[in-house]
């Protein structure tokens, strides 16, 4: 199959067109293309994603980034608003009715869609995927309606896609033009760890999971950006953090807790990690003022964060008798922890998938490639977003 991405669960507007092939259970993925376009400088000066903001961006830059993607694929085939429009063949005449109902609330996105999407013919794509969440849902929706403008347009079965289970996929992406070779073993423990999600997931295989734990409070992303922000770091903090880490030349004179990582569960919670970083910062203003004591405070935070994730997964492998561990996330980008990672499955005797940093964030490859899991499931044009939506 060949399958169009579409992702608009926060604030990177991302379209990917995927090949697809192989059973359930080993899946192999070609990306053929892909465009993302980051809004950080627009949300830069909130210090956090504004979703009204997001849903606008997401409004002006989906097909412009539908374009640019199609073009690298090879599928933008040849422009058709020559023809005439008493001779434009039958699917070219936009069902205006419809597509009014569709984008009632993103009159921007209509008028581009409207104007541009006639010019080009059909794509060879077999279906469509696109994230209904979870995620912010002002953002999820524009990324819903445009899937079902293009369903309906080009009469291309439509796919929701769970963004969670996009990031589990992620570690089977390879370089775009490049085959797909790993394969996971079953069962399996899935990490994923981003800005707004860290879960741990038992799975007996593609589209069998039971989450075992999740974050009580903020997730381990969520963590990174707001201990960044104390330290007066630009945003986004997470890598910037991380990469003050690595100049850390100085013991810190503080041992930061680890919070939960005893407990009897599976869950996590970082928010009395980010808040004893505040104390301490407030009591000591030294830590901020002396460079050296800031980078020693990132490096014992980052520190904090990857022993309780290490911690935490290697009781969810020994729970599970797990053969392999898969983790997928923004926070997977992180080299501390991709090390500790590594270190933790050489020592327990099993294989590890990791994503590429580029399918790290919050990419359209990861959700057609969720989109094949669930292949034979097409969904309803009246597809829906859910904020909320758990694995």
């Amino acid at each position: 199959m060949t399958i169009l991405g579409i992702e608009t669960s926060c604030d990177e507007t991302s379209v990917a067109i995927l090949e697809a092939d192989g059973h359930l259970f080993a899946p192999q993925f070609c990306v053929l293309a892909m465009t993302t376009h980051s809004q950080i400088d627009v949300h830069r000066q909130y210090g956090g994603v504004y979703p009204t903001l997001a849903k606008r961006e997401h409004g002006k830059n989906l097909v412009p980034v539908l374009l640019e993607t199609l073009t690298n694929a090879g599928l933008m085939g040849s422009p058709t608003s020559k023809i005439p429009e008493v001779g434009l063949p039958k699917m070219y005449r936009l069902p205006t009715k419809e597509l009014q109902n569709i984008f009632e609330r993103e009159p921007e996105l209509l008028a581009q869609f409207t104007k541009i999407i006639p010019s080009i013919e059909k794509p060879a794509i077999d279906a469509i995927a696109v994230t209904i969440g979870p995620g912010l849902q002002p953002a999820l929706w524009v990324g819903v309606n445009f899937a079902r403008a293009l369903s309906l347009v080009w009469n291309i079965p439509l796919i929701g896609s769970n963004h969670l289970e996009g990031h589990l996929t992620s570690p089977l992406l390879a370089p775009v033009g490049k085959k797909s070779k790993v394969d996971a073993s079953f069962p399996a423990v899935g990490l994923i760890v981003s800005g707004g999600h860290t879960e741990l997931v038992q799975i007996e295989g593609w589209g069998n999971y039971t989450v075992l734990g999740r974050t009580r409070d903020d997730a381990a992303g969520e963590a990174f950006d707001k201990v960044a922000r104390i330290l007066g770091l630009p945003y986004p903090g997470g890598p910037t953090l991380a990469t003050l880490a690595t100049t850390s030349t100085e013991n810190f004179p503080l041992t930061l807790p680890r919070p939960m990582i005893h407990s009897d569960d599976y869950d996590f919670s970082f928010s009395g990690l980010k808040t004893a970083v505040l104390y301490a910062t407030r009591e000591r203003p030294e830590l901020l003022s002396r460079e050296p004591l800031r980078a020693a405070l990132a490096r014992e935070f980052e520190e904090a964060v990857v022993d309780v994730l290490i911690t935490k997964t290697k009781k969810a492998l020994e729970h599970t008798a797990a053969r392999s561990l898969i983790v997928g996330g923004g926070v997977a980008a992180n080299t501390k922890l991709r090390g500790a990672l590594s270190m933790l499955a050489k020592e327990s005797g099993i294989s590890l998938l990791l994503p590429l940093s580029e399918y790290t964030g919050d990419n359209a490859a990861m959700i057609a490639a969720a989109g094949y899991l669930h292949a034979n499931e097409p969904s309803a044009a009246s597809l829906e977003a859910h904020g909320t939506l758990s694995l």
